[in-house]
């Protein structure tokens, strides 16, 4: 029985001296991470391809059960719209190999416009991939949470692919105006889709925005813990991102999320014990 838990990112400025080491070189700053959480979201790489060289270094500072959802560059998703995109594919999955089983999805998020009339493209997409990989898709348009023909079609696609839909729960977010820049500036750029808890395969992933208050994030993320206990009672393996708008606490607040689930699963895996924040920066010898 295992649950994953993570970030967006795996560094942040308001980390340094808290979560991380405040004189911690870059190289070494995903590995402290590592010690906090067990996941990390991608989300780098939908800029740009990272190097090969990039990758195993990424690898060096991870356990092998260490789990990277990594997103698919914006070329294929939005430019391209999963047509056409084959170099770019077989590129990014060329430099994402060194991660080996620390691999755990490719994140195949779709721009707001991709409706259900693209579902095709989807389909056509998922077939040609290679199967070595688990793969996981996020939708932002209305129409598969409010039209059930809609969510019917995408969840085929997906089973017969045996990729699981990546619900981005932004309900608490939305639930009130915001209180801070942070949550104004989310409110601009997230989107306002309903939450969706049904899992298609063993190895749902789910992203959660909270609030930038902690008890308000907490109360939010209440439904997921019941979801995902009882996902793990089912004999699943989920991944749980935590996020915040500003997300200056993530880190504690995804291992407070794992805790909470523990509480009610005591046989569940403990996270790794975190690097205190004033330990001296890691060095190679």
């Amino acid at each position: 029985m295992r649950l994953h838990v993570g970030c967006a990112m795996w560094t942040h400025a308001r980390w340094q001296g808290r979560f991380l080491p405040a004189r911690l070189p870059p190289g070494d700053r995903l590995r402290a991470y590592a010690s906090w959480c067990d996941a990390v979201e991608g989300n780098t790489t939908f800029y740009a391809t990272p190097s090969r060289e990039t990758v195993e270094s990424w690898a060096r500072q991870t356990p092998a059960d260490f789990r990277f959802v990594v997103k698919l560059p914006k070329p294929i998703t939005h430019e391209h719209r999963l047509i056409g995109a084959e170099d770019e594919l077989r590129a990014f999955l060329d430099a994402m190999e060194p991660l080996g089983p620390r691999h755990h999805a490719l994140w195949v998020q779709l721009p707001g416009s991709f409706s259900p009339a693209d579902v095709g493209a989807l389909a056509a997409f998922l077939r040609r991939l290679p199967r070595g990989h688990r793969y996981a898709v996020e939708v932002r348009h209305p129409a598969f949470f409010a039209e059930e023909r809609a969510e019917r079609l995408l969840e085929r696609v997906l089973a017969g692919a045996g990729a699981e839909w990546v619900p981005f729960d932004t309900t608490v977010l939305f639930g009130s105006p915001p209180t801070s820049d942070a949550e104004r500036d989310a409110w601009t750029k997230k989107p306002r889709v309903p939450r969706r808890t049904r899992a298609l395969t063993g190895h749902p992933i789910v992203r959660y925005l909270g609030r930038d208050a902690e008890e308000r994030t907490v109360q939010g993320w209440r439904p997921w813990v019941d979801t995902v206990a009882e996902w793990l009672r089912e004999g699943r393996s989920p991944t749980v991102f935590v996020h915040t708008p500003d997300n200056a606490d993530a880190p504690a607040l995804a291992r407070r999320f794992h805790d909470e689930v523990r509480a009610r699963l005591p046989e569940l895996a403990p996270l790794p014990e975190p690097v205190a924040a004033d330990e001296p920066p890691l060095t190679l010898f």
